[in-house]
């Protein structure tokens, strides 16, 4: 089977159910949330079975950048349909279906890089499982905190729209977040400690700037937990530490692979 068609299918779903969103927020409707639980569920399966038909080759894990991408947007998407019946999620997905669309076709249609599969034992998958988790949460903070600081931002000049009029209040907006701040850190603990378990020198030369970076955002978001445990930090302190931490784990992870996989071809 050739993940063209699934790949496309999920591509449409996801757009569909972007435009529906975003035009009842339009209309200052709330969006029907069963009905986004259900396309988004149909489209993820889609770009699930596509993922698996790309990632899947007889010499190991196809993971190039732009699988790597829709990876990692599959599991953002998934984590939140799946706290979509339970917590005021559902206008992160007014962000998420689109991207969920510009990856799984950049995945299905560029031109990959030239890292090879790869073919691992099963704790440093665990590692990378790990990782991919990490950076998924890591992002629904950031895009939770982006729309903190919309509301903030509208609310504050008095002059809310019809999106910022659907949204949860400020407080369980701020508690999102950081409960997505608490999860990621989390992952990205265990990340690091199966790395440094399994894999035989984290400093090596082609590891060394994605261990340093990853390890300086684990210090940043770990201060940022601390600063709002000890400190009551909030508001755009917080979404400033939020931005700063996710800058430096995007440059571990994405930053390495596209100099690796498209500048020096290794």
């Amino acid at each position: 089977m050739q993940p063209l068609l699934p790949s496309l299918a999920a591509a449409l779903l996801y757009a569909g159910a972007a435009g529906y969103h975003g035009l009842r927020l339009s209309q200052r409707l709330a969006p029907n949330k069963s009905l986004l639980l259900l396309v988004g569920l149909t489209a993820l399966l889609a770009h699930g079975i596509s993922l698996f038909l790309q990632l899947a080759s007889p010499s190991g894990l196809a993971l190039h950048f732009f699988n790597a991408a829709s990876l990692v947007t599959a599991s953002i998407i998934l984590l939140i349909l799946l706290a979509l019946r339970r917590m005021p999620v559902e206008n992160l997905l007014l962000l998420l279906f689109p991207l969920g669309t510009l990856t799984v076709l950049l995945a299905q249609f560029a031109q990959p890089g030239t890292m090879p599969p790869i073919d691992e034992a099963p704790g440093i998958l665990a590692h990378i499982l790990l990782s991919i988790m990490a950076y998924g949460l890591f992002t629904i903070a950031v895009f939770q905190a982006l729309l903190l600081l919309l509301q903030d931002h509208h609310l504050k000049h008095k002059h809310p729209t019809g999106l910022i009029r659907n949204f949860p209040p400020l407080q369980t907006m701020e508690s999102l977040l950081f409960g997505f701040l608490w999860a990621g850190w989390l992952l990205l603990c265990a990340s690091l400690l199966s790395g440094w378990l399994f894999l035989d020198d984290l400093f090596a030369q082609h590891l060394v700037h994605k261990t340093f970076l990853s390890m300086l955002a684990w210090f940043v978001f770990g201060l940022l937990l601390w600063g709002r445990h000890r400190l009551g930090w909030r508001g755009h302190t917080a979404i400033r530490w939020t931005l700063a931490g996710f800058c430096l784990l995007m440059l571990a992870y994405f930053g390495s692979k596209l100099v690796r996989e498209f500048i020096l071809h290794i």
